[in-house]
């Protein structure tokens, strides 16, 4: 199977109908979506050499380019490798060398400085070099790689979770069972980066033959999400839940006004959405909000609120005492994917208990690329341990109360300490480091990094530094110097008691 099917099937079936919006105008039908689709595949395969399987990256801002290039990418039998857009170039490098990309598509000519084995493609290729085109998409295994989604790794350096034909074809039907039902004018707006959920998204709007908007300008903003929705009909997106806050607190100063109608779902996830801010967004939206919890390795899809159980839930958050740190459950499971609570020697929990959250099904990868003991640490007989801490009750809803991994979670993006903290400790006179995530109003959690130096350091040269050396929404937000870390009797450094300092 290849997901590149939808897309082909659906040309034939609605040629005419929109595929693809840039702002309020149409790049696309789905004829000639497919069309471009069948001319990058055969490029890929033609003019680049590439073999079904070889990796192909893509490292971009949101842009209709963006989709046709996912397109062509698997026409051809060929495995994306988005990346995000705000990495830095040695970043990107790190993933181009892991995935062992040889092609990677990018409108940054600093990518091309001191790359060896990748070779670097503008976003739109000349006409002259799409000539042919493919009759029809390149055939792959059910379980052959489609997507290597590279998220953050405890160890410091990014790991691919590779997903394939089968886990994107099980997410894109999970979604449209649970979450939202697609037809024609249907319409995806993509604010939230293409390289991540937002990307991923596409598969079930190709999927049921809806379309895909990138709002113009393309940067998400409270003033662009407003004037997208009162331009267009049947809108979805996906939004981290500081994102919907900006856009409460934007609505509720009375700036604009918003179609709220014109709304068909606001699906959030990637953080937590405390009870206060999920009740004034359901004051402000109605009842379009629907939840997912997923992660890279099991996408979008571990478990999820629709938009009437929201119904039930502003009923326990409404009124008095609504307080902003009150857990929420995060939803109940897909039913193509299994769930239990389990605890640390494996034994299944009962309900009610905490333990660590661990599923399996056809929605959960294959395994991290070329990092086979991550792969051995991560899936257990089967399970995919996803490192969160939770348990459900008697109706199947799942509660999120900890987390295993070292992760900050900041604006719907994670981010591991141990990342931030492999760059510090090179710079000179920065003998220990310790980040930490401190909880913030805008952003959930926002960075903190406690330092001990044995010269004269300041923030101005540590945050410098920083922005030199990776992705700044990853930098931290302050600095606290200090004489000495705290430790255990082991010399483990107690990042709870750091968290206490906060």
């Amino acid at each position: 199977m290849n997901v590149a099917n939808y897309l082909e099937v659906n040309s034939r079936k609605f040629p005419e109908r929109t595929a693809v919006l840039t702002g309020t105008a149409v790049a696309h039908t789905y004829a000639s979506l497919d069309d471009k689709a069948r001319k990058i595949g055969a490029f890929l395969q033609e003019r680049m050499a590439l073999q079904p399987g070889d990796r192909v990256a893509v490292f971009l801002p949101n842009s209709p380019e963006y989709i046709e290039l996912l397109c062509g990418i698997w026409y051809a039998g060929l495995v994306a490798v988005p990346i995000n857009y705000k990495l830095t170039t040695p970043e990107v490098h790190y993933i181009l060398d892991n995935s062992e990309a040889q092609v990677v598509f990018s409108d940054r000519e600093d990518i091309a400085k001191d790359l060896e084995c990748t070779k670097v493609l503008p976003p739109a290729i000349s006409v002259d070099e799409l000539g042919s085109s493919l009759e029809r998409h390149c055939f792959r295994g059910s379980r052959d790689p489609a997507w290597i989604f590279y998220t953050s790794g405890t160890t410091g350096k990014p790991k691919g979770a590779t997903l394939s034909h089968l886990n994107l074809a099980a997410m894109s039907s999970s979604y449209l069972i649970g979450i939202d039902s697609i037809g024609e004018g249907d319409t995806l707006v993509h604010f939230a980066p293409m390289s991540h959920g937002s990307g991923l998204y596409l598969l079930p709007f190709l999927m049921a033959g809806g379309a895909n908007l990138i709002p113009e300008p393309a940067k998400f903003t409270p003033e662009n999400f407003v004037a997208t929705v009162n331009s267009h009909e049947k809108l979805s997106m996906f939004l981290a839940p500081t994102m919907v806050r900006r856009v409460v607190d934007y609505l509720e100063s009375g700036n604009q006004q918003l179609a709220v109608e014109n709304l068909a779902t606001i699906t959030y996830g990637g953080g937590p959405m405390y009870a206060k801010d999920l009740n004034d967004a359901l004051d402000v939206f109605g009842y379009c909000l629907a939840q997912v919890y997923g992660q890279g390795e099991s996408p979008m899809t571990i478990t999820y609120l629709d938009r009437n159980q929201h119904r039930s839930l502003k009923e326990s958050i409404s009124g008095v005492g609504v307080d902003g740190t009150q857990i929420l459950p995060v939803g109940q499971p897909h039913p193509q994917l299994e769930l239990a609570i389990r605890a640390e020697d494996g034994t299944f929990l009962p309900d009610g208990q905490d333990g660590e959250v661990c599923v399996r099904g056809d929605i959960v990868m294959e395994g991290y690329w070329a990092n086979q003991e991550a792969t051995r640490e991560t899936l257990v007989d089967g399970w995919l341990r996803t490192g969160d801490v939770g348990h459900l009750d008697a109706k199947g809803f799942l509660y999120l109360t900890d987390r295993l991994k070292d992760v900050i979670i900041s604006g719907g993006t994670n981010i591991y300490p141990r990342e931030v903290e492999e760059i510090l400790l090179k710079y000179p006179g920065v003998r220990e480091v310790s980040v930490v995530g401190k909880r913030d109003p805008d952003w959930g959690e926002v960075v903190v990094a406690f330092v001990v130096t044995s010269a004269k350091t300041t923030e101005d040269d540590l945050d410098s530094f920083c922005v030199e050396n990776m992705a700044r929404f990853k930098r931290p937000k302050s600095y606290r110097f200090v004489e000495e870390l705290p430790k255990n009797a082991y010399g483990k450094i107690l990042k709870t008691e750091l968290r206490t300092l906060l």
